[in-house]
Parts: C-alpha cells; sequence; structure tokens
C-alpha cells in the first residue's frame, strides 16, 4: 500500500504534501530533521493522509493536491485534520 499525507508544521504554520508506504515512519524522519524541505519547519504533525494501492496512483493525488495548495479545495482537505488511513 501507498499513502499521501498532508503534514502542518506546528513552527511555522505551512503544510508538506508528499508519499509515501509507512506514514508513521516517514513523519519521524522529518521530526528528526531528516528531511531537508522540512528541516526547518519541526515539529510536524499529520493532518490528513489517503491510501492507494499503487504508487502510481499515490503519486497522481499527491500533484492533484498539490495543486490545490493555497485554494479553498486544499483548504477545505486540511480543515477537516482527518487522518483516515493511518488511523491515529
Amino acid at each position: 500500500m501507498y499513502f499521501i499525507y498532508i503534514l502542518r508544521s506546528s513552527f511555522k504554520g505551512r503544510y508538506y504534501i508528499g508519499h509515501t508506504v509507512n506514514v508513521l515512519d516517514r513523519l519521524r524522519e522529518h521530526n528528526r530533521g531528516w528531511v531537508r524541505s522540512t528541516k526547518s519547519g519541526i515539529p510536524w504533525v499529520i493532518v490528513y493522509s489517503e491510501k492507494f494501492r499503487t504508487k502510481q496512483n499515490a503519486v497522481r493525488r499527491e500533484l492533484q493536491i498539490k495543486s490545490y495548495k493555497g485554494g479553498e479545495v486544499f483548504k477545505r482537505l486540511v480543515s477537516k485534520e482527518l487522518v483516515p488511513a493511518v488511523g491515529v
């Protein structure tokens, strides 16, 4: 299984969108400073995720969500503050 996820920086209030096979492990990597693009926003929290059967579908959805960034659709998505695929 593959997941897309949206993180929110508790420090800066910014968002990060990515894909992975394990959302919780990836969150740990972000919060340990192992990802250059998110290092300055630590700590990060998961605000949304979705599950997909293929990497191709996950990447397609990731790009779709990135195209929403800053728009009303993105705001509605992150305002739900759901993590349905992870169950956290």
